[in-house]
């Protein structure tokens, strides 16, 4: 059996859209055996075996932009991990590797220039980061989410442009049939406007605040959907505690399942790392983006412009996030239906659902398991 590896972890953002290829291999080419490679502490510890896949664990370190005795063991432990990687490479005879993100991919990268077998870069932001420019100039193609980030990587890279894997669930999901059962579900009122924010599993502070600030025109058409993250949930549902009463809030620490409440969303207001922004796209909702301003080259702001400058969403900067700021970019969209649906249609345009399928494809072609069809590259 062919043996592909895959490496993403650390965050959900680098995990989903690699379980969300791994899913699509699998359907593409049965003959296809689909690993990991992960950390023994990122998220891919506990969702890549809670899919179902085979996880080979090893040891990874951040490029921290600060000079400490951790930077100065980050080579080491390159190193060390891509010979790991290299020996199971060969022990496992595989034909193709590929990256999505996290502290592993550097190493996995790496292995597979050693190993000599063709390695896939998935970028998900429209801002690479440094470890893929690099890896670039060694690997077989870059599959970009964003067009225009082919400009990123050198000249010699072949790209194309696949966009972002989306989990299979919410592909198939048909949210409006859905929206009935979601509400009722969770407790919402079906002939209010619903915003959905959220900020992660953590949370996003400013995020939350603003919330918790933000007086709204009309309160009794208005509803909540809070998803406040554990690290600040406590907090945030005492405060909620003595908001207006006209205003139905739900506050959650986290949701399992975000198709549901996508459903029940008019609205979202959230960060805007690459896996959020896919997901948005697909499913086409309006949103109010709020990029973190400590993302490495400031990766969610390119993001959130490609939404901004295509009419599909509106972008506020961290630093000027509060109440007022929130309602004023909100409300708009809640009040105005024809504003919304055009919102909407604008986010529904840029969604790639056949990201995962068409990124499933490069890889069987870089396997030698089958060729691959056409593929929007490089203008």
């Amino acid at each position: 059996m062919t043996v592909v590896l895959l490496a993403g972890g650390g965050t959900a953002g680098h995990v989903t859209p690699a379980l969300a290829t791994a899913e699509a291999l699998r359907s593409y080419d049965p003959a296809l055996d689909v690993e990991f490679v992960g950390t023994a502490t990122g998220l891919e510890s506990s969702m890549v075996p809670a899919a179902g896949w085979e996880l080979h664990q090893v040891a990874a370190a951040p490029l921290l932009r600060r000079l400490s005795p951790q930077t100065a063991r980050l080579p080491f432990v390159v190193l060390r991990s891509a010979r790991s990687l290299a020996r199971l490479i060969r022990r496992r005879e595989v034909a193709a590797a590929c990256v999505f993100g996290g502290y592993v991919s550097g190493p996995l990268a790496l292995a597979a220039r050693w190993a000599r077998i063709p390695l896939l870069i998935h970028e998900q932001n429209a801002a690479p980061g440094l470890a893929n420019r690099i890896a670039a100039r060694w690997a077989w193609t870059v599959a970009v989410s964003v067009p225009g980030t082919q400009r990123h990587f050198p000249s010699s890279a072949r790209t194309v442009v696949t966009g972002n894997p989306v989990r299979g669930d919410l592909l198939r999901a048909d949210l409006a049939s859905l929206r009935p059962r979601a509400m009722a579900a969770m407790g919402l009122d079906p002939d209010r406007r619903t915003v959905l924010a959220f900020g992660g599993s953590l949370g996003a502070r400013r995020i939350n605040d603003a919330l918790l600030e933000a007086t709204w025109p009309n309160p009794a058409s208005v509803q909540v959907l809070h998803v406040a993250g554990a690290r600040d949930h406590a907090r945030v549902a005492a405060a909620w505690a003595g908001a207006d009463p006209a205003l139905l809030v739900r506050c959650e620490p986290f949701l399992e399942d975000m198709t549901q409440a996508y459903a029940a969303a008019d609205v979202v207001v959230c960060r805007a790392g690459a896996s959020t922004i896919a997901e948005l796209t697909v499913v086409g909702l309006p949103s109010v983006l709020v990029p973190y301003p400590h993302a490495a080259a400031d990766e969610q702001t390119a993001n959130a412009r490609a939404l901004v400058d295509a009419g599909a969403a509106t972008m506020v900067a961290d630093p000027d996030l509060d109440g007022a700021g929130l309602v004023a970019a909100v409300a708009p969209l809640l009040t105005d239906d024809t504003r919304r649906a055009e919102v909407a249609t604008a986010a529904r345009g840029l969604g790639r659902p056949d990201a995962a399928a068409r990124l499933a494809e490069l890889l069987a072609a870089a396997a030698g398991s089958r060729p691959a069809t056409a593929v929007e590259g490089r203008p």
